[in-house]
């Protein structure tokens, strides 16, 4: 694309990414974010029903879908560090509890906090020039992403080999010698299988390996701990909106279930009702973008400064350390994607025969939970599976559909979703 078709983009504009993640996807948003643009990284995999209102709600000046057109961007703006820091974080896609996704906006931040916003980064994970950041997840998740901006913003590499595969992955360990690594619990767990029949590669070379997105088995932890050089594992807890503590495996090991110690410069707290609030610096802030009821929903203040939360549930012990007690209860966190019931359902709710559905989460080994629908009414589940493939994103189409002849609800008509696994038949063939 000649750069002459390319529009102006100024400071606080927006450019919607919908293509597969690369080193010049990163570069790309580092380049942009330092002239204070921001790019929305959005899932290659949405159908054209779920994108359409998203791309409405974020009024991006631009949408790059192929890497020709991503690379005629960068090289009409080329990453420069002269430019300064990033002005802020990418626009990232989140749902609240009603399934609707929303942009978590940083704002434009003046130089100060946009440099606060990188040394917090670089402080915390040590990244540097000799770094090589090996990416296995989308770009489009905000972990991965950070990480990988994280690299380049220090002068490292970034290493994207493409959809994971646990012999890309183990082939870029041999020939690419990361030095970081993000994951989540269901990577670990096929890496760890597969280097039992192939053998274990050699990991000296990494000095982070941090994992969060879905509770880790105590199995896969103490094997990530055996496999990998002492103190480079860690886990950290945090969502979209932002990032709470941090937590090397070691100090796991004495203290099983800890999250960690809120992250350097927050402060974690409980409210009466048992949720976790979370205290950020001045660059850490966001609201949820066309939604202020959302953002207000979010945030309160207290003496130690704006405070927001996400909704989970946990205690803060003696020693300043995080539990988590559960997470929203109709939040599905599948392979470390975020699965938001009433998405589904509203989906669902759409094939002829319906009469009421349900989904939750049910614990699964290797994804952490596994997506399943209780539906109400004479229908097929090959229907139900069909349309599921129209209108979802693969992570969000339940694997299981179970038959009841009716939901289980409050006297307020709410779904007792708690309620649902002990109350359905058996699952269906799976997806």
């Amino acid at each position: 694309m000649p750069a002459t078709d390319l529009p102006t983009l100024r400071p606080g504009d927006r450019v919607a990414l919908l293509l597969t993640g690369s080193p010049a996807y990163v570069e790309l948003v580092l380049s942009l974010l330092r002239r204070g643009v921001f790019c929305v990284p959005m899932d290659v995999g949405l159908t054209p029903a779920e994108r359409a209102p998203l791309l409405a709600d974020v009024d991006p000046v631009l949408v790059v879908e192929d890497q020709e057109h991503l690379e005629a961007l960068l090289a009409a703006h080329p990453d420069d560090p002269a430019l300064g820091p990033p002005r802020g974080r990418p626009v990232h896609l989140t749902s609240g509890t009603t399934g609707r996704p929303k942009g978590v906006w940083s704002g434009l931040l003046d130089e100060a906090d946009g440099a606060a916003l990188a040394a917090e980064e670089r402080d915390l994970w040590g990244f540097a020039a000799d770094d090589v950041n090996l990416v296995l997840s989308p770009l489009h998740h905000s972990a991965p992403l950070r990480f990988a901006l994280g690299t380049r913003l220090a002068g490292g590499r970034v290493v994207v080999p493409g959809p994971f595969d646990v012999e890309r992955v183990t082939r870029a360990i041999v020939e690419e010698h990361p030095t970081t690594m993000f994951c989540v619990p269901a990577h670990l767990q096929r890496l760890f299988a597969h280097w039992n029949d192939v053998g274990v590669p050699d990991l000296d070379g990494f000095r982070l390996v941090a994992h969060a997105g879905a509770p880790c088995p105590d199995h896969v932890k103490r094997r990530l701990v055996e496999l990998f050089p002492a103190g480079s594992t860690w886990e950290f807890y945090g969502s979209t909106e932002g990032q709470f503590t941090a937590c090397r495996s070691e100090e796991w090991l004495r203290r099983p279930g800890t999250l960690g110690p809120a992250r350097p410069g927050r402060t974690m707290t409980v409210d009466d009702d048992g949720r976790l609030w979370c205290v950020v610096p001045p660059h850490a802030r966001f609201e949820y973008l066309g939604a202020p009821e959302k953002t207000a929903a979010a945030w309160r203040e207290t003496p130690d400064g704006p405070a927001f939360t996400v909704g989970d549930l946990g205690h803060v012990d003696g020693d300043g350390h995080v539990h988590l007690d559960g997470r929203r209860e109709d939040l599905v966190i599948s392979g470390g994607v975020n699965v938001y019931p009433a998405e589904v359902e509203r989906a669902l709710t759409e094939v002829r025969g319906v009469v009421d559905v349900a989904v939750f989460g049910v614990p699964d080994e290797t994804w952490g939970q596994r997506v399943c629908a209780a539906v109400v009414g004479d229908v097929e589940e090959a229907a139900l599976r069909e349309h599921a493939r129209t209108r979802l994103a693969p992570a969000k189409r339940p694997k299981d559909y179970r038959r009841l002849d009716e939901l289980p609800r409050t006297p307020t008509g709410k779904v007792r979703r708690l309620d649902l696994p002990g109350l359905t038949a058996s699952p269906g063939d799976g997806a």
